[in-house]
């Protein structure tokens, strides 16, 4: 999924959230000629009625009015505020990006793709009712709510941005159709604040449909790894969704400037190939829809993650140990003054510890995912 447009998802000049990260991504893919290998549509912004799908009317009011008039943005919403400065367009772009994960459901519930892959999407901290954390409308969970409307039964959400997947696990939190996982630092460390082990889901049929690993700071490959296929697998087994969707928020590497976690390109490539091959193995022909999400290194970092991860959905990986076309950090001189990175891997061999094997109740790694287990696989009839 792409439009040239989602590029008008823009803060401003001071804010982290660099629009070009989108842009450097997409030149990437070209350079490596995966856009020959799928097909690359772009949907129309998701209409009011879509938009309610998730979000309140009045939501979406307010934010057609900072769009129009930016110094008019109500803070009540969440709009106009540090994080999320109103902009002129603001709608219209969310609105796109929005339509693009929506669209990337319809094609991937229709069988007109096994796999879909919106980038610019994965603004999962968007609320009914307010924005937060640079996200003005949920596209995540638009997706999930429209594949609910087309008739799914079960799907799964795995978030493994560094931050809490809230707005997503607030959206589904009493609906059973809906499995949300997420893996983030620890709330104590890092916004939004949420995302315990305890937190486990409504009442009734939806308890433990929440599901959350809050891994410590400083976490690294061999951890995150172990915590992802500690927990991951055997609820995807025992969920069977029809479609996955993941959310890849690139946020997690070690030289991200907005978070705590030390994970490398090459785990996060690890975890975009286990997505792939979940959803092979778990849902219905292969329904695997991915999203992007954070992501601050924009240059050294998201471009190469995320060009992984349209390789990987492509079926035409890109060879970690490949040489970054000269073409494509010429282009990324020309628009930051960056040299780009020269090749798709930091070097490293991902490794990590079968929780099978057993476990160490005094690492700290060990002790977050035994607090997820015990909150949550004992409501899903699952063994601790």
């Amino acid at each position: 999924m792409w439009d040239e447009a989602v590029t008008a998802y823009d803060f401003g000049d001071s804010h982290p959230m660099d629009p070009v990260r989108l842009a450097l991504t997409m030149e990437l893919v070209r350079a490596y000629e995966l856009d020959r290998a799928v097909d690359v549509v772009a949907a129309k912004p998701a209409g009011d009625s879509t938009l309610r799908l998730v979000h309140r009317e009045d939501y979406v009011a307010a934010v057609r009015a900072a769009s129009a008039l930016p110094r008019s943005a109500d803070q009540a919403y969440g709009l106009g505020t540090m994080d999320d400065p109103a902009f002129a367009g603001m709608h219209e772009a969310a609105a796109l990006i929005a339509g693009q994960s929506v669209g990337a459901a319809e094609a991937v519930w229709r069988g007109q793709a096994a796999h879909a892959v919106n980038f610019a999407g994965g603004l999962h901290h968007a609320m009914p009712g307010s924005a937060a954390g640079f996200c003005i409308y949920n596209d995540a969970s638009l997706a999930i709510a429209r594949l609910l409307e087309l008739g799914a039964e079960r799907v799964a959400y795995l978030d493994v941005d560094v931050h809490h997947g809230d707005g997503v696990q607030a959206a589904f939190w009493d609906d059973p159709r809906v499995l949300t996982v997420s893996l983030h630092e620890h709330p104590r460390t890092l916004f939004p604040g949420t995302g315990w082990p305890e937190e486990t889901g409504g009442a009734g049929p939806a308890e433990g449909g929440a599901v959350n690993v809050a891994l410590p700071a400083g976490t690294g490959d061999e951890g995150w790894l172990r915590a992802f296929h500690a927990v991951v697998p055997e609820l995807l087994a025992d969920f069977r969704p029809q479609v996955l969707v993941t959310q890849h928020g690139a946020d997690t590497h070690f030289e991200d400037p907005l978070a705590h976690l030390a994970v490398s390109l090459d785990a996060q490539r690890a975890v975009q190939e286990a997505c792939h091959t979940l959803a092979h193995e778990y849902t219905e022909e292969g329904r695997w829809i991915a999203l992007g999400g954070g992501g601050y290194a924009v240059v050294d970092v998201v471009p190469r993650s995320w060009t992984h991860l349209v390789g990987i959905a492509a079926h035409r990986p890109v060879d970690p140990e490949s040489m970054i076309p000269e073409t494509w950090r010429d282009l990324v001189y020309a628009r930051t003054r960056q040299p780009g990175p020269r090749r798709m891997t930091d070097g490293r061999t991902p490794r990590w510890r079968d929780w099978g094997a057993g476990y160490d109740p005094a690492d700290r790694l060990d002790q977050a995912v035994l607090a997820t287990r015990r909150a949550v696989y004992p409501l899903r009839g699952l063994l601790a």
